[in-house]
């Protein structure tokens, strides 16, 4: 994106929507009660049974043996559902790793069972008698300590950028600043949980889920059940936050279009609160250094901002350093991404992916000049930083690289 024009007129100048008393047509199902979500879904003709998950013990390694014999024998159950039973489906191209199926665990609290009872207190109990055998393996989960195996991303994540010579500049510039910024993993926890009501008839599949997209889900979902997208049907009529956590096909429409296959039933599954943050997608942990070279009147010279993350092996990086490259301007500038493999749920989506973390780091070096006046290195040694340095100091001519 590069601006070179004035916008002139847009949609939101002319106001014919924003600042107007819009009526909204969901407004009123939700304040009152009325909107029905995805677990509320009920036809008084079908009989539903409930669905409780199991998630791992383990961050890494093998499922040996699951023993649900116990289980299968406590009041109310209709059947239990295990990985290795199911044994190796296909992964959603959405997803970074498998939500259910097969023996190897890729994080704490992935999917390696589903009771099925009559209620969901039946289902919740006896899950607690399912014992399971692992082989659990060494895993990497601290980002600083991979920080020096990480790699460039994918090229199609544009890891990289640069223009001029940012070494030089930085290293003559009267005024320089040198930072790290961390920001930790956060994860989502909106109101409603991933919840999904799954029902067979014959070999299609009706799934009422919330979902923030519905063709992706549709085809991952008919991707790991093994059938024709044309055999998948999806109703997300209302979700209950998202913020990115519900953009990709998750554990619990897996787990409940399994069980209702299996126990020839329809099959109402929820992630209990305790697994949503192992179970949807994570913003993940950042590592960023931030450079920036300038004159005394505060216009930049140079500017860097690099940026480490870590996601399970064929994840992505979380995209810190974007707004780098589109908020400053500067002669000479570099940007950079790396990558570490971390073995914690994947990092994906939530709400304002790379921005949130990246103009924390961005915006701390101009709140703390504002807000002090520190002796900061320059070419001609330590000095107060004058105060029209102290200003948040804006691009002159923005430039996209």
């Amino acid at each position: 994106m590069q601006f070179e024009k004035p916008a002139t007129t847009n949609p939101i100048d002319q106001l014919k929507v924003v600042g107007k008393p819009i009526h909204r047509i969901d407004g009123e199902l939700k304040t009152s009660g009325r909107a029905m979500y995805a677990y509320e879904w009920h036809d008084p003709a079908l009989r539903y049974a409930y669905g409780y998950p199991l998630g791992s013990a383990i961050a890494k390694g093998q499922v040996i043996s699951i023993d649900s014999a116990a289980a299968r024998k406590a009041p109310g159950v209709l059947g239990v559902i295990t990985t290795l039973e199911v044994g190796d489906l296909r992964k959603g191209k959405m997803n970074t790793a498998k939500l259910f199926g097969g023996r190897e665990i890729k994080h704490y609290h992935q999917a390696v069972a589903v009771v099925v009872a009559e209620t969901f207190e039946q289902a919740r109990a006896a899950t607690a008698l399912i014992k399971v055998d692992y082989a659990p393996e060494k895993g990497a989960f601290d980002l600083r300590a991979e920080m020096a195996n990480a790699k460039t991303p994918d090229p199609s994540t544009e890891p990289e950028s640069a223009a001029g010579d940012f070494q030089a500049a930085f290293g003559t510039a009267q005024v320089t600043l040198d930072a790290e910024y961390t920001t930790p993993d956060q994860s989502h926890s909106m109101m409603e949980p991933p919840a999904s009501i799954a029902a067979w008839d014959g070999d299609e599949v009706t799934v009422w889920t919330s979902s923030q997209m519905i063709d992706w889900w549709r085809t991952d979902l008919a991707t790991t059940l093994g059938v024709e997208k044309e055999k998948v049907h999806l109703m997300s009529p209302f979700i209950g936050g998202g913020f990115g956590g519900k953009l990709f096909l998750r554990a619990d429409s897996v787990l409940a279009a399994l069980a209702a296959k299996s126990i020839g039933r329809p099959v109402k599954v929820a992630l209990p609160r305790p697994m949503i943050p192992n179970n949807t997608t994570h913003r993940p942990a950042t590592i960023q250094r931030i450079r920036i070279g300038a004159e005394l009147d505060g216009r930049i010279t140079a500017i860097a901002h690099e940026s480490w993350s870590g996601d399970l092996p064929g994840g992505g990086p979380e995209t810190a350093v974007m707004q780098t490259r589109l908020l400053y301007a500067g002669e000479n500038r570099m940007t950079g991404m790396k990558l570490a493999t971390l073995d914690l749920p994947e990092g994906n989506a939530m709400r304002a992916p790379g921005e949130a973390p990246g103009l924390m780091a961005l915006k701390s070096p101009w709140m703390k000049w504002r807000r002090s006046s520190p002796s900061i290195q320059s070419s001609s040694g330590s000095r107060t930083i004058p105060r029209s340095i102290r200003k948040i100091p804006t691009a002159r001519s923005p430039i996209a690289i």
